[in-house]
């Protein structure tokens, strides 16, 4: 019997194929591991006086929290559907429901028309999907508009690497002296633009040096590398001061904006109390500001 091809005509391997018809994961199958649960959960009962007891998770798969059923003075303290995190905090709002909830960074402010506070974390969670996620969380137990909260991204972070090392077989990392070269430090100074020549008589291949062998078995050189000349050595690390700064020449600058002379007058009347009475004004909502200037 020939041997099967597991290579399609257009380069797709099988596996390939196959994974093609697997359910996309997305930002709402991002549920959350115990401990990083367990970590927020205590810093909320601790921060705001909220009992265990009285926290309630209404989100889970095939869950409905528009049906779930809130008790009296419940909070729910929870990881929701990024993707309906505005109707949530609405729907909550409208109901006198407090929460705590999960939310994405980068659009953390998205969630405007609602009276909450945010917390910017910005923690990276690995959830139970796999899926990598920077985090923050929003909620109604507060009174200002944002603040950073060190303690509680400490604590996640804390659980997040636990879990990290779990998954993850860590590698132990070594660095050597300028005398040792190994392919990958050799291949950096190609991609920074250094040339760098190594004549055959200035190296010799070794796969561990003496100290290593000390420490015990198993500790080699990954891959091998080579002891250099004192001369070879020296250019080498002429060679990689000038890939250093190559690296740092390459790194984005970010853009930098400044305020309008509109802005800087809508900045110089915050925090001040305004004597027309209207209604509760969102303070990203510059358009609304822009017209309440105008008023005035």
């Amino acid at each position: 019997m020939p041997e099967q091809l597991t290579m399609f005509d257009n380069g797709e391997n099988y596996q390939d194929f196959v994974d093609k018809f697997k359910p996309k994961k997305t930002t709402d199958d991002c549920y959350t591991p115990e401990n990083i649960y367990e970590a927020v959960a205590e810093w909320v009962a601790g921060e705001y006086g909220v009992a265990r007891d009285d926290m309630v998770r209404p989100f889970w798969p095939g869950g409905d929290y528009q049906a779930f059923d809130y008790p009296p003075g419940c909070c729910v303290v929870d990881n929701p559907p990024f993707s309906l995190l505005a109707r949530i905090m609405r729907f909550y709002a409208a109901r006198g429901v407090r929460f705590f909830l999960f939310a994405p960074t980068l659009t953390l402010f998205s969630g405007r028309g609602v009276d909450v506070t945010y917390l910017p974390t910005g923690v990276q969670i690995t959830y139970e999907n796999g899926a990598k996620l920077n985090t923050s969380f929003v909620t109604n137990l507060d009174t200002c508009l944002l603040r950073t909260v060190p303690d509680l991204y400490r604590r996640v972070r804390a659980e997040n690497d636990r879990n990290e090392k779990a998954m993850t077989k860590q590698l132990p990392k070594y660095s050597y002296p300028p005398h040792v070269l190994t392919a990958a430090a050799a291949y950096q100074l190609s991609h920074y633009g250094q040339a760098f020549r190594l004549e055959k008589s200035e190296a010799m291949f070794i796969r561990h040096l003496d100290a290593m062998v000390a420490e015990g078995k198993g500790r080699e050189i990954f891959g091998g590398g080579y002891l250099l000349s004192d001369h070879a050595a020296s250019r080498r690390a002429a060679a990689e001061v000038k890939a250093a700064e190559a690296k740092a020449a390459e790194e984005p600058t970010a853009t930098s904006w400044a305020l309008s002379e509109r802005e800087k007058r809508i900045v110089a009347g915050l925090g001040q109390q305004k004597k027309e009475k209207g209604p509760a004004m969102d303070p990203f909502d510059l358009d609304y500001l822009m017209e309440m200037e105008g008023r005035d």
